[in-house]
């Protein structure tokens, strides 16, 4: 009788080391298809000056950390002027924020990124603009002023059914989205603040101005291409039809400029909404994979996830095969993943296994890989990377205190590197797996016919002649699963499990990945 013990550390071990065997596949970068991208807030990533604030040297400073753990290009939040610390609200579009560094220092970062073949996406904010930005400023000096049409006014006595109003939608709690600037009868319309006004996008001088902001940025500083903030809020909700047609256009101006421009949309909706902004923007941020995620763990329908994202790989495909599915696990904007789950490292683990199993563009938001924490308000879901032990750590931002990812709650990085079983080396073993298996970054999503009790999840993943099959028990309970023939090599595995001649009993969190000879 065969009987194979498959335990945490043995596999990731193996995972690991085989990267440096003849007998290995080869790692290869699959971006912007598949490959990974690493989330990053300057502020809070490496402070390389001793002022308190991350800035862009100190980025310099840690991509071979980055390439380390195997993540392909960078996306940067904000990092232009503004006055608020996370800079959504901009005041100069062809300038870098004084606290991060100087063009020169951005530069730098640039040309060390591509020489290591990271490439580099910089956060994009043109929905609004800060209430500080000259074009507003001027705006306010009057109705013939002639950046007056930037933005969207309107008098007080034609809004006043709306003034009141409270709207809520899934992107924004704000109250109020008419603003009163204080100079008479004259409002402006903010949809997510009042320190940021909406651009008109009907003026055709605004989309120039744009357009020639993006030029910028791609043709004279190299950036590698844009995460478009706010995407659908370009034109008001109940205009979706010119929502699409800009993006459309922005793509096709930003395809002048650099043919191969990583445009990467955040569209915060369900996959019918999303989905018709794919011929404008190639790639968008896949929120229900999130969401779904945290549901299988919470109503261990092991499923769920899988189906979701047949469904939504489908449904995309129906629109364009042109198109770029950017799964999260988090992000900036979301409670951390470790407290989504409860603080359960075994939990997390497997959520990145499922996301590094899955098809996609996967984003690692900073400092996921270490299990940092943090619950709103925003600013502690961004807290600052712990690079060491407080007393050695040489890099690590002090511009806010932290309430969750303190040394008490959080093991540094360096001390991780160490530890085989580490979230870093987890993250690192996974994400090495996914460059080394043309089937999980490039693969099709195939759901079993076959029925498996309800806590597992199960998929394939087929790529010309390569085969894998995926296993999560996400349940709370052992369970027993017969493989499908022909699987027999292990290539990854977390937990524990018993495989007795083709029959796995895997443990409650546990998951493997087979590869079909």
């Amino acid at each position: 009788m065969k009987k194979t013990i498959l335990s945490t550390s043995l596999l990731a071990v193996f995972a690991i080391s085989s990267c440096k065997t003849n007998e290995s596949p080869e790692l290869k970068n699959y971006w912007p298809k598949a490959g990974v991208t690493y989330e990053i807030f300057v502020q809070s990533f490496y402070d390389s000056d001793g002022d308190g604030i991350g800035d862009f040297n100190g980025v310099t400073q840690n991509l071979d950390y980055i390439k380390e753990l195997g993540a392909n290009a960078i996306w940067l939040m904000p990092i232009m002027p503004s006055p608020t610390y996370h800079k959504y609200d901009v005041t100069d579009y062809k300038a870098v924020h004084p606290d991060y560094g100087t063009m020169e220092d951005f530069k730098t970062l640039l040309k060390e990124a591509h020489q290591r073949d990271i490439k580099i996406v910089i956060d994009m904010i043109i929905n609004h603009t800060s209430n500080q930005h000259p074009w507003f400023l001027a705006s306010k000096e009057g109705r013939d002023n002639p950046y007056r049409d930037y933005y969207v006014w309107a008098q007080k006595d034609t809004i006043a059914d709306y003034l009141n109003k409270k709207v809520v939608t899934l992107d924004s709690d704000n109250i109020q989205q008419w603003h009163d600037p204080g100079m008479g009868e004259d409002y402006y319309y903010g949809f997510f603040w009042g320190g940021m006004p909406d651009l008109n996008f009907d003026n055709p001088k605004v989309r120039e101005e744009i357009y020639e902001i993006g030029r910028f940025w791609l043709e004279e500083v190299g950036v590698d291409g844009f995460r478009l903030d706010a995407a659908k809020h370009i034109f008001p909700d109940d205009r979706p039809l010119d929502n699409h047609a800009f993006w459309k256009e922005f793509r096709a101006e930003m395809e002048k400029i650099k043919p191969d421009v990583y445009l990467v949309g955040e569209v915060y909706d369900k996959k019918e909404i999303v989905a018709p902004y794919l011929p404008g923007l190639p790639a968008l941020f896949n929120f229900d994979f999130h969401y779904t995620l945290l549901d299988a763990f919470k109503t261990e329908d092991g499923m769920l996830l899988a189906k979701k994202q047949k469904e939504i790989i489908d449904f995309y495909e129906g629109i364009t095969s042109d198109f770029i599915d950017a799964t999260i696990s988090s992000n900036h904007d979301q409670p951390r993943l470790l407290n989504e789950l409860g603080s359960d490292p075994q939990k997390q683990k497997q959520a990145i296994a499922i996301m590094m199993t899955m098809p996609g563009a996967p984003y690692i938001y900073y400092g996921e890989e270490i299990g940092m924490k943090g619950l709103k308000p925003d600013e502690y879901i961004r807290e600052p990377f712990l690079w060491d032990v407080k007393e050695k750590d040489q890099g690590r931002a002090t511009w806010i205190e932290p309430r969750y990812s303190t040394d008490k709650e959080v093991v540094p990085l360096a001390i991780q590197k160490k530890d085989p079983k580490s979230f870093f080396n987890h993250y690192k073993t996974l994400i090495h797996l996914r460059s080394m298996y043309p089937a999980l970054a490039l693969g099709s999503l195939e759901l079993p016919d076959s029925q498996f009790p309800e806590p597992v999840m199960a998929y394939f993943r087929t790529f010309r002649n390569q085969e894998i099959f995926v296993v999560h028990n996400m349940g709370s309970e052992e369970v027993e699963i017969q493989i499908p023939e022909g699987f027999d090599k292990v290539i990854f595995g977390l937990g524990d499990g018993v495989n007795v001649s083709g029959k796995l009993s895997l443990k409650p969190n546990s998951s493997r990945v087979y590869l079909k000879d």
